[in-house]
């Protein structure tokens, strides 16, 4: 049975999340925008099935050019599928942790190969 949970509790646990992850981590997240969204919505290629506690969507740095401008990167939070897998506030706090640090480290240009071998995935 999944944890429940109001938009603004899930919210204030995101940001406790966001909170705990280590200051010399968060002070490279320059021009990274965090977003929550109940469900991720699989594109017309994918698999309908797939299920997605978040993405991140942007360059990663190790592929940006020069020119050193880039749109806002986005890293999205999916509220329904971490509820699912939570029991308690404590838990989706660190699910959420697991997850935002996930997606941080693709914002850095790690692949979800070496997220999984080294216990992130």
């Amino acid at each position: 049975m999944a944890f429940s949970m109001s938009d603004e509790e899930f919210d204030a646990a995101t940001t406790e999340a966001l909170d705990s992850i280590p200051a010399d981590l968060a002070a490279q997240l320059d021009n990274v925008a965090v977003f929550v969204e109940d469900r991720y919505q699989p594109q017309s290629w994918e698999d309908p099935s797939v299920v997605l506690l978040g993405l991140y969507e942007g360059i990663p740095l190790t592929e940006r050019g020069p020119e050193g401008w880039a749109m806002p990167d986005r890293i999205t939070l999916y509220k329904e599928p971490i509820l699912q897998m939570c029991h308690s506030r404590e838990e989706v706090i660190h699910q959420v942790t697991i997850t935002v640090i996930h997606e941080v480290a693709h914002f850095f240009g790690i692949d979800d190969e070496t997220l999984h071998r080294l216990g992130w995935g």
